[in-house]
């Protein structure tokens, strides 16, 4: 009787909970941080998550020594450093996510604002960069030996310098990269026979002198065309044919949200559930288009604090804009496993840049976007005691954490005399979801297959929860780990996979058999973190591989 109480009042609880989709009072209501290291010895301007719960973290090359020496002696001699042509110093280190234990890694060539994506067969692919390393490809692949996995670099191996530029996995695993500084084109890794193509949407969206289309924000949708955002204007692209099928309305108020303007960007979860899947952009935050001159005179303007959604397969797509809790530039939006978006990091004033930049956000907000529009969408969460200001990052753990590291706002490392002094620490923030309240309605994986096929190809897994709810609430997503920096998570993508059916094995026990994603152009080939999800509370994420 006692046991059947306890559990009418625990599904009364979380039954509450959603329906409306708000998170209950508790300690830990507002999201909680915790300091994993005071110094990691470099500032964390990339990341990227690997298969193998390890985290991927570089910065630039060509500002001096870093605060993390390279192992046994090792100097890095490069005679076209613009700064230190023999460094004993690293710029790069490896994390693991599981002993919370970093080590040194050796880059050769300048990675300053570089972009990267991640191969089917889970090596990180780094395009390009600055200096003798602006035409440069280094790869970085998972090895069983963890000490000797190290980047391996490729001298000129794109056509192009790529500065600024961002990048996509395609359905056939090859990687596109889009633009960069004074780069209207873009191309393909591996090479493809039609080498660089020029793109006049680039050159069109490029305000003289400012950019603000640097690093575009690229969204693969699910007809398998590109969805590209640069300033205020996006397009459709056939990447196959170098055709523009579409172009979009500009989003409202004519503020751009690309670098050095700096907002943020997400396709919003796909639903293989849907009859229908209507793929939705949403950009958030921002800088007004004069901010950076003003800035660099000492005027810091308010940043951008509307979020705009995109249905982009609907006959007449139009904008509609929402507010902020409050405004930000330099911000990161991800895609937690409930579907929920959290935006993470930047300032409220300025722009992107050296020393442009004032008054930070420490607060991240999460977005559901799955509620009513009538409801207000937005939860403010617990402030961080560090500012996150530019090349700052943050990334989703398989833990369900958020990664936060980096913010060297100035040319060099500087610690001392500044507003805002260079940060070398690392953080976790753990959403609510997180919260111990919520155990005995939180998933946990007891097996599942390690490989997931097309076409809705049926994958099992088995998980335990101590008070089972209903099928109603459970649901199955599988995020695909991202490249990360100045405010963009490349790659970046969430698929909610269709249930088939749930069986009760044993007391509190069960399996689940999940249909594959249904094609590749839902969900391009290479790693995914699953997630179980209960009530809106996710399971740890076990990785599969897809396609």
């Amino acid at each position: 009787m006692i046991k059947f109480l306890l559990f009418s009042l625990l599904f009364s609880h979380v039954f509450s909970i959603v329906a409306s989709q708000a998170l209950p009072s508790y300690s830990g209501r507002n999201g909680e941080w915790q300091l994993l290291h005071e110094s990691v010895g470099i500032s964390a301007m990339h990341m990227q998550l690997l298969h193998n719960n390890k985290v991927i973290i570089f910065d630039r090359t060509d500002f001096g020594p870093s605060n993390l020496s390279l192992p046994n002696g090792i100097c890095r001699v490069d005679s076209s450093d613009t700064m230190l042509q023999t460094d004993c110093t690293a710029h790069s280190i490896l994390y693991d996510i599981v002993t919370n234990g970093f080590r040194p890694l050796m880059i050769q060539t300048d990675t300053w604002c570089s972009s990267g994506a991640v191969l089917p067969n889970g090596t990180l692919v780094q395009t390009g960069g600055y200096n003798d390393g602006d035409r440069n490809i280094r790869s970085f692949t998972p090895c069983n030996d963890d000490k000797y996995c190290n980047w391996i670099e490729f001298p000129q191996s794109l056509i192009q310098r790529r500065w600024y530029a961002s990048n996509q996995v395609l359905p056939d695993g090859r990687i596109i990269i889009v633009g960069g500084r004074r780069q209207f084109n873009y191309e393909f890794y591996p090479s493809s026979w039609n080498g660089v193509i020029f793109l006049d949407f680039l050159m069109e969206t490029n305000d003289q002198g400012l950019e603000n289309n640097l690093y575009p924000f690229l969204h693969l949708l699910p007809d398998g065309n590109l969805f590209i955002f640069a300033n205020t204007r996006s397009i459709l692209l056939d990447y196959n044919q170098n055709m523009v099928l579409k172009e979009f309305p500009k989003i409202p108020g004519d503020d751009p949200r690309n670098y050095p303007s700096s907002g943020s960007s997400v396709l919003l979860p796909l639903d293989e559930n849907d009859a229908i899947i209507e793929p939705e952009i949403m950009v958030c935050g921002g800088a007004p288009r004069d901010s950076f001159i003003q800035a660099m005179q000492g005027n810091f303007i308010r940043a951008i604090s509307t979020c705009g959604r995109l249905k982009v397969s609907v006959p007449n797509p139009s904008w509609t804009m929402e507010d902020m809790p409050m405004a930000r530039v330099m911000g990161d939006m991800i895609l937690l496993p409930t579907g929920d978006v959290l935006i993470i990091n930047g300032a409220e004033l300025g722009t992107a840049g050296w020393e442009l930049g004032r008054g930070p956000v420490t607060r991240p907000i999460i977005y559901r976007p799955s509620d009513d529009v009538s409801n207000w969408r937005f939860s403010v969460m617990s402030p961080s005691p560090r500012p996150r200001m530019y090349h700052s990052s943050a990334i989703l753990l398989t833990d369900g954490r958020i990664l936060v590291s980096g913010s060297n706002p100035h040319v060099y490392y500087n610690f001392t005399n500044v507003e805002y002094p260079t940060d070398l620490s690392m953080e976790s923030f753990s959403p609510p979801y997180l919260s111990p309240e919520y155990d005995p309605i939180r998933p946990r994986i007891l097996s599942a297959d390690e490989k997931m096929g097309y076409g809705g190809k049926l994958f099992w897994l088995s998980f335990q929860v101590q008070a089972y709810l209903t099928a109603n609430v459970l649901s199955v997503t599988i995020v695909a780990p991202s490249f990360v920096t100045h405010s963009f998570s490349m790659n970046q993508r969430m698929v909610l996979l269709k249930i088939a059916g749930v069986t009760d094995i044993a007391p509190s026990t069960y399996n689940l058999v999940v249909a594959g994603p249904s094609t590749a152009e839902i969900a391009p080939p290479g790693y995914y973190m699953l997630f179980v999800v209960h009530a809106h509370v996710p399971s740890y994420g076990r990785w599969v591989k897809i396609g």
